[in-house]
């Protein structure tokens, strides 16, 4: 949702979550639902109410930032809701679930 392209000229990756937000109101919420689908996953894995709370605040503030027509998709250019909610599964995974977790991708690809 958030790294389909880099944009020429520049380093940071754009995605369809941006694209989305071009389409006043719609896209918003489609991004949002979209989000919310991940979010009902990680609830399913077992992650705390506290966890839940914070990938729903990002959830939120993406969609009302996301509701702003054509500005919205600035904001949402450097708040990246998906990329943050996806590192607190990640976190809760390795903390619950150690075994499946790898150090360097690259040194278990050679090994």
């Amino acid at each position: 949702m958030e790294r389909l392209f880099v944009i020429p000229g520049t380093n940071k990756p754009v995605g369809l979550d941006v694209v989305l937000d071009l389409v006043p109101f719609l896209g918003s919420t489609a991004a949002a639902v979209l989000g919310t689908y991940m979010a009902w996953e990680a609830r399913n894995l077992g992650m705390g109410k506290w966890q839940m709370t914070r990938m729903a605040g990002n959830i939120g503030v993406d969609w009302l930032l996301g509701l702003i027509p054509w500005i919205g998709a600035v904001p949402d250019y450097f708040f990246k809701s998906n990329t943050r909610n996806l590192r607190i599964i990640k976190r809760h995974l390795d903390k619950h679930h150690p075994g499946t977790k790898v150090v360097d991708a690259t040194a278990e690809r050679r090994g």
